[in-house]
């Protein structure tokens, strides 16, 4: 469920009172933890984190590089969290604190969906937002690429 918004406000504003409620408490956690250098935009249908081209203009579609996203889709909300997909260490102790936290992974490739603010582990996603620099993330981008 792709929106047209232009902003990230004019997203906001489109969402229905609930999802309005928890996108916006997942992007104060975004927000809080986001490594420098990564910018919030609008792409893609979604509320992106994404590395701007004057910093890595040379990606794979010639669009920046997102990092992270937020999205209310048909059925769900989503976190894309391409910094630790990127990376299996940081990846296998995201999936191990989650698992931790007690609340019920429901995750994708790169995607973990949740329903209602309260099946999320905030700190978990905050850890996660923040685990990789913007250099790290690039160095780790790159070699994904060559591969």
């Amino acid at each position: 469920m792709q929106s047209g918004a232009i902003s990230v406000q004019e997203y906001l504003e489109s969402l229905p009172d609930d999802r309005r409620e928890a996108i916006s408490i997942v992007r104060d956690i975004i927000l809080k933890n986001l490594p420098s250098g990564i910018e919030e935009t609008m792409n893609w249908g979604m509320i992106c984190y994404e590395v701007p081209l004057e910093i890595y203009p040379d990606t794979y579609n010639k669009k920046p590089l997102m990092y992270a996203a937020l999205a209310s889709q048909k059925n769900h909300m989503a976190v894309y969290l391409s910094g630790i997909y990127c990376d299996k260490v940081l990846r296998e102790k995201f999936e191990n604190d989650y698992q931790v936290s007690g609340k019920k992974m429901d995750m994708g490739k790169s995607c973990v969906r949740f329903k209602k603010i309260e099946n999320l582990p905030l700190d978990v996603i905050g850890w996660a937002i923040g685990a990789i620099d913007l250099e790290n993330f690039l160095l780790s981008a790159k070699e994904n690429r060559r591969k």
